[in-house]
């Protein structure tokens, strides 16, 4: 597959790459630093049409196939890995609310998402409910034109600053079959929020827990049919773990680049020490892992556009190698800062880069590993060496 970007990929690479490098890159070391969530920022970015990535166009967003969206989170995860890693969550929701809700909801919600004017947060991840998702004990109950939803969510990225919340809650047996989605203003009489999360990183984005107390939300707001809710929010995490992916690919970026020029500056024994073939073959395995991580995001984007029967196998191995291979590299760009390295504010742009936050999100890294595997038919209906994961 060519992987070569078009005309129009290269116009949204060339607009990320100029948000990312003037609105984000100079601040994401402050942040950081200060537990900024940049919310002007994040509404400079929907201007470009960035709050609404893959949500269709009647319903005021571009419409971008996956990939085409990744290209785009990978520029500006390149300026801030952690506000770019929010956009893509804002992005999901603002997509599965377009995909699912009524229509009429729909219109009336989903182009304030796309267009920044309001911001969401995926409710999912429970104390009890991780990797094992449909083991969720958060409930509603239906009372005439209306649920009661009661229980209670973690790690909830935005949480307490969003104005949005996708809730996955049981309204049937156990099980993923008795799962339902709803959208829950987060100004709705009942939801309140615990502490943020002190975190290692990833600090422009607010994590909390979100607690329901007799929330009530109209019928409408339910997504889909009674039951659907965690088929919507699987179908989700493919998309979240390519976003993911392709934040970790953008953020390696970063810091191959502020490691390449570094060590064509740093002179030991009367020459700079990117003339030494230690340090050269650091570098070129750096450069190797990154492209082979890129294109395992690409051709899983790729999949996931064209609705291929193992594209969540792709989408998980593309989040698996991506997060590993990224932190792999911010580790070794770090490494070659020597001392410096160890500076919160130097190199400022891979900060972010420096703890394991991509890995966790959108699933615990092994607990995606079922995810890698397709079914054995699938796997015996694959072209070797094109489909075969």
């Amino acid at each position: 597959m060519d992987f070569r970007p078009t005309e129009d990929q290269n116009a949204f690479i060339a607009a990320a790459a100029a948000f990312s490098e003037e609105a984000l890159a100079p601040h994401a070391a402050r942040w950081d630093r200060e537990h900024e969530f940049p919310i002007e920022t994040i509404k400079g970015a929907a201007e470009l049409g960035f709050c609404g990535l893959y949500t269709t166009p009647d319903h005021g967003g571009l419409g971008l196939p996956r990939l085409d969206a990744s290209l785009i989170f990978e520029q500006l995860a390149m300026g801030c890995t952690s506000t770019t890693a929010y956009l893509t969550i804002h992005n999901m929701v603002s997509w599965m609310l377009g995909q699912w809700l009524p229509e009429a909801t729909a219109a009336a919600w989903v182009p304030r998402l796309a267009s920044g004017e309001l911001l969401g947060s995926y409710c999912l991840t429970e104390p009890g409910a991780g990797s094992d998702a449909a083991a969720l004990k958060t409930r509603a109950v239906r009372e005439g034109e209306e649920y009661l939803i009661d229980g209670s969510k973690v790690f909830i990225s935005g949480a307490g600053s969003t104005d949005v919340l996708v809730v996955m809650a049981r309204t049937g047996g156990p099980g993923a079959g008795g799962i339902s989605a709803f959208m829950v203003p987060a100004e709705t009489r009942g939801v309140r929020y615990g502490k943020a999360e002190e975190k290692l990183g990833w600090n422009s984005q607010p994590t909390r827990e979100v607690i329901f107390e007799g929330v009530r939300v109209p019928a409408a707001f339910r997504l889909g049919q009674e039951g659907e809710g965690f088929k919507f929010a699987m179908q989700a995490l493919d998309g979240g773990r390519i976003n993911i992916a392709t934040c970790s690919v953008g953020t390696a970026q970063r810091a191959l680049d502020d490691a390449l020029a570094y060590v064509k500056e740093r002179e030991q024994f009367g020459h700079p020490i990117s003339e030494f073939q230690s340090v050269q073959f650091r570098l070129a395995d750096m450069a190797t892992e990154l492209a082979a991580a890129r294109l395992l995001v690409r051709q899983a984007a790729a999949r996931l556009d064209a609705q291929a029967p193992d594209k969540s196998a792709w989408c998980a191995m593309a989040k698996r190698f991506a997060t590993d291979i990224g932190f792999k590299i911010c580790d070794e760009a770090l490494q070659l800062f020597g001392g410096y390295g160890y500076t919160r504010d130097y190199p400022p742009r891979a900060l972010p880069a420096r703890y394991p936050g991509a890995p966790h999100s959108g699933g615990n890294q092994r607990g995606d590993a079922p995810h890698h595997c397709p079914p054995p038919a699938q796997r015996a209906g694959a072209q070797p060496g094109v489909n075969a994961p």
